[in-house]
């Protein structure tokens, strides 16, 4: 019997399986093509404080190797979501990740307070949002904001917080240490790689807020990079993302230091590309003669 479970902040999940915020919805869109309690957990799209409308169109470009959004985290608000998503994914079993997003430490705040008393399991905080007060900086991208945030979501969170890191920055470590300084529960890395694309018969950009986020296979090594970096300065665990499209892709994550592993881009491409990396992990342990999941983390150092 191969144990596939692995231990999150405290959260048993089946597997290290799950999806990233905003590739797969609330699960709703995908629910024909995955059976969601095979995951070890959904993350949800990102929910505000308030509906927010997103960034103008277009805002999805498609790369080599991957793709560009903008499209600005585009949600119907915390009341919605919890009328009509939390009652859909409580239906199965599989944990129940919430993407929390903000503009202010009141913002994130007020989302993290509504759910104190939600069936959900953990909360992952999205940092790359731009501080309103601080001219439109993301909190992500200032240790002692990271902290500061940290801090102000662990003060009011019921559940465990992950703090998503955002990879635009000279230095993912000291972000990392900030975010464990200010209490997470947990990190999650890597979050999309500002890009540009130029249609050249146009002569315009490509997307309208003319910078967008890279994501899938080309962003896969600097994904790796960083969660080994991590993994060596923090005692966190660590959810592994960037670029999976494949069984290898996630063990390559896991050995670098991750404990559980999102896949986000290759849903478009994909849909049931979840399901296929759960199976191909198991086949990979039944092949190596591995009896435990967790022998892979970290195992490379």
């Amino acid at each position: 019997m191969r144990n596939t479970k692995v231990k999150l902040a405290g959260i048993t999940l089946k597997n290290p399986i799950m999806t990233a915020s905003g590739t797969f919805g609330s699960g709703q869109e995908f629910a024909e093509f995955v059976d969601l309690n095979r995951l070890g957990a959904v993350v949800t799209k990102g929910v505000a404080s308030t509906p927010w409308e997103g960034n103008p169109t277009p805002r999805v470009a498609e790369t080599y190797g991957g793709m560009l959004n903008a499209v600005g985290l585009q949600n119907p608000g915390i009341d919605v979501f919890v009328q009509r998503d939390i009652p859909f994914l409580s239906q199965y079993d599989t944990k129940l990740i919430v993407y929390v997003c903000g503009k202010s430490q009141e913002d994130y705040c007020q989302v993290v307070e509504r759910l104190a008393d939600q069936p959900v399991d953990l909360l992952e905080i999205n940092i790359s949002c731009p501080n309103v007060k601080e001219g439109g900086i993301a909190f992500g991208q200032d240790p002692k904001a990271v902290e500061t945030i940290t801090q102000a979501v662990k003060k009011c969170a019921r559940q465990p917080i992950i703090m998503k890191l955002s990879p635009n920055v000279t230095d993912i470590v000291t972000m990392a240490k900030a975010a464990e300084a200010g209490g997470a529960d947990a990190l999650s890395l890597i979050n999309t790689i500002t890009g540009m694309k130029i249609d050249v018969h146009r002569r315009t950009f490509a997307l309208a807020n003319k910078t967008g986020g890279l994501s899938g296979p080309a962003i896969h090594p600097v994904a790796v990079r960083m969660v080994y970096q991590v993994a060596q300065a923090v005692s966190l665990p660590i959810i592994g993302m960037g670029g999976v499209a494949g069984a290898e892709d996630a063990i390559e994550l896991m050995l670098a230091g991750a404990t559980a592993v999102s896949v986000g881009t290759a849903n478009f491409r994909n849909p049931s590309v979840t399901m296929e990396i759960v199976d191909g992990i198991r086949n990979f342990m039944e092949n190596e003669g591995i009896a435990d999941i967790n022998e892979l983390i970290g195992a490379v150092r």
